[in-house]
């Protein structure tokens, strides 16, 4: 089972780390709330334990943002911030659990357990992927829409997961260079422009809703108007 702790005190990692792999688990770390979001947007985790105060990016506006786009793996907070506002304003913002520093590791565990156990229909549900009549599966890496299969490549694949999981909001080139595929954007090169126009050939062409849309001077946005 594959787990992503955002935690930045580098004590606190090696202990959980540790821990939990000795328990069975996988466990991938993130340093700082930007580095979280990335990877918990391109990998596939049974759960995200986030530390509140993280560099970056908070760890409350980090699962608000998850949330927002769409992903439903369970969050579990740590935190020193004990009182009930801290902790509702961590469940409102999406959470759902909320464990308070310091704890023993043996209830960590047993959230662990809970909430994994509690989130694997959740999970499942969450690589199905839907937007309008478009609907993506991460698991069998197939793309439908209104029914009809379609056939993509895998960076024309990933650039639509991209897409749909940022529904509504413009992503720019460089953003889709370095989140999809890692690269540094050179603007010399239209590369972006041209898999685009490749993906919106077979997601829109043979249908009258186009959902791909291009925001001149800003990028892409995925919408239905």
């Amino acid at each position: 089972m594959k787990l992503l702790l955002i935690e930045d005190e580098p004590k606190t990692v090696q202990s959980i780390k540790q821990g939990l792999e000795e328990n069975g688990y996988e466990v991938d770390i993130a340093y700082d709330g930007l580095i979280g979001r990335h990877l918990a947007r391109t990998h596939s985790y049974q759960l995200i334990i986030s530390d509140v105060i993280i560099p970056g990016i908070n760890g409350i506006e980090l699962c608000r943002e998850l949330r927002l786009m769409g992903h439903q793996t369970p969050i579990l907070m740590l935190t020193a911030l004990s009182t009930t506002d801290d902790k509702v304003t961590g469940l409102d913002a999406g959470a759902d659990d909320y464990l308070v520093k310091p704890f023993e590791f043996k209830e960590l565990l047993a959230r662990i357990r809970a909430l994994t156990k509690r989130g694997s229909n959740v999970t499942q549900t969450a690589q199905l992927l839907r937007f309008a009549d478009l609907e993506v599966s991460l698991d069998a890496k197939t793309v439908f829409r209104a029914g009809n299969k379609i056939n993509l490549t895998a960076r024309e694949f990933n650039l639509l997961v991209y897409l749909i999981r940022n529904q509504g909001r413009v992503v720019s080139k460089v953003e889709i260079a370095e989140q999809v595929w890692d690269i540094g954007f050179d603007t010399g090169t239209n590369v972006i422009e041209v898999y685009v126009n490749y993906l919106r050939k077979k997601i829109d062409r043979d249908y009258p809703v186009k959902l791909i849309h291009t925001q001149f001077g800003m990028g892409y946005v995925l919408k239905t108007e």
